[in-house]
């Protein structure tokens, strides 16, 4: 399984950010055809109260490389890539093997 893995440093307005990825972002990210799971993961202060260094995690997960390629190059893994711009955040984006 290959998982591509976003994350995204904390924004200035997180309601609107929140709001904005659960309501519009998420969705068309769970139309895309041949994503086996999407998950959201929003990070909590540390141990020691300290916060965070990123606000949230997303974990896209296709059966292999071939499949996050034909996914990604749809018309709904097209739209979900340039809706990324409506965020106002640049992620660091990982792709990664999952056992």
């Amino acid at each position: 399984m290959i998982t591509l893995t976003v994350l995204y440093g904390t924004p200035d307005d997180v309601e609107k950010f929140d709001e904005y990825y659960d309501g519009t972002h998420i969705p068309l990210a769970r139309a895309v055809p041949g994503l086996e799971d999407a998950k959201v993961t929003r990070f909590l202060p540390g141990p020691d109260g300290s916060a965070p260094e990123f606000h949230l995690m997303a974990q896209l997960f296709f059966a292999d490389a071939e499949a996050m390629g034909a996914a990604m190059s749809t018309d709904e893994g097209r739209a979900l890539a340039a809706d990324g711009a409506n965020l106002g955040i640049t992620p660091t984006m990982l792709v990664g093997s999952t056992e």
